[in-house]
């Protein structure tokens, strides 16, 4: 289809990858229709403030994907605190606000919903979850000398909320039934220095334990853990991971895999008038085998910065490599690639116990992944790395020869 009987593309979801589309289609010259509907308030905005930053204390706004002006002055019809409810395909239509919305392009980036724990205790007031500007504001609250806040799981929001807790002054108890914090991501080893970064800032940190209820009146006073141990609790977060927003692409008869929609190389669906970005694309990445569905912020933009052109006609591959940073107390961290701790080769320069490293991971002799940790020189040559996978050797990487 050419740009031209393009005439409205409709965008699901008016977060990160909703909104970089949208803004992207106009950088690219489309002039035509674009309705971007979302079920928040607020105006799109970029999440990883809400645990860093914001959750701080210094700053009370995320970072907007656009001024506030911009999307009246761009045509941009905004539709804010508005939720789709069904898509018909076969009329081109989304059925969202009480209105039937016609599209030529349709864009889902509808995200994802904080996970839940299904334990007793789990509606009690004061346990909270982090996914919104909302979420952040109300948290940050909470968050005061001598509190005791209870944080369940050790993944990257866990660890960050965890931080950003412990610097306001609160007692704080991170739980994690995994052996080591983010070992999924980044095996026993590096996890261990993420353990101790936590450790010596003060968190009563459980590993190999998880929770099995809350207790309280209306509100939270307790977690009850797998171990039968009870910990006092005034706040809670439960940071387990998310729930991909699906139910819409499910319900249209869209295929699905990996928890998410189905995309091509291109980032479109098994229809070809439908595309999708982040949190909710299982993507066939023309760079490493199956289907690849990543939860960050750098892919959601990075997706819906380069799908516009696909909406308009193009069949362009996605090939980025996924990225992520995380900030807690004086560390800084970026991630470059997609490794498998378990299966690859683990090479470290510089200390792990000193928090100043680089980590590498191995396949082939080639690195699927790199992480530099509060070492800042080094970024585009990891990132070479991870592109090219060209050969290299442990003890060239030890090195610096790369």
């Amino acid at each position: 289809m050419s740009v031209d009987t393009v005439s409205r593309i409709v965008i699901v979801g008016a977060s990160l990858g909703g909104a970089s589309a949208a803004v992207a289609l106009r950088a690219q010259g489309y002039s035509d229709e674009i309705v971007l509907i979302g079920a928040e308030q607020h105006l799109p905005y970029e999440r990883p403030p809400l645990s860093k930053a914001v959750l701080l204390g210094n700053a009370d706004e995320p970072d907007w994907v656009a001024a506030s002006d911009y999307y009246a002055d761009a045509g941009i019809a905004m539709l804010a605190g508005t939720t789709a409810t069904k898509i018909r395909r076969g009329d081109q239509v989304v059925e969202a606000g009480g209105s039937d919305i016609r599209y030529d392009r349709l864009l889902l980036a509808t995200g994802g919903r904080p996970r839940q724990l299904r334990v007793p205790g789990a509606g009690l007031d004061d346990v909270f979850t982090l996914r919104t500007l909302d979420d952040s504001m109300a948290l940050r609250s909470r968050l005061i000398s001598g509190a005791n806040v209870v944080v369940v799981g050790a993944g990257w929001i866990g660890c960050e909320v965890g931080a950003a807790a412990s610097q306001h002054g609160s007692s704080v108890t991170m739980v994690e039934p995994a052996t080591q914090p983010l070992v999924r991501v980044v095996g026993q080893q590096v996890g261990a220095a993420f353990a101790s970064l936590h450790r010596s800032n003060g968190v009563d940190l459980r590993l190999g334990t998880g929770v099995v209820g809350f207790s309280g009146d209306d509100r939270v006073q307790a977690v009850v853990l797998s171990s039968a141990e009870v910990i006092p609790a005034d706040t809670v977060v439960v940071g387990v991971g998310i729930q991909t927003n699906i139910a819409l692409a499910e319900e249209c008869g869209l295929d699905l895999a990996d928890g998410g929609v189905a995309v091509d190389a291109s980032l479109c669906t098994s229809d070809p008038h439908i595309f999708a970005v982040g949190d909710i694309a299982a993507h066939d990445h023309p760079h490493y085998p199956g289907r690849v569905r990543v939860e960050h912020w750098a892919n959601a933009k990075d997706q819906g910065s380069h799908v516009a052109q696909n909406l308009l006609g193009a069949a362009t591959p996605f090939e980025s490599r996924p990225f992520f940073f995380s900030d807690q107390y004086d560390l800084g961290c970026e991630y470059r690639g997609l490794a498998d701790p378990e299966q690859d080769e683990l090479v470290v320069r510089g200390d792990l116990h000193s928090l100043e490293f680089t980590a590498f991971w191995l396949r082939d002799s080639t690195v699927m992944a790199a992480m530099n940790v509060n070492q800042w020189d080094d970024g585009d040559a990891l990132q070479e790395l991870v592109d090219t996978r060209r050969p290299v050797s442990p003890d060239d990487l030890r090195a610096s020869h790369f």
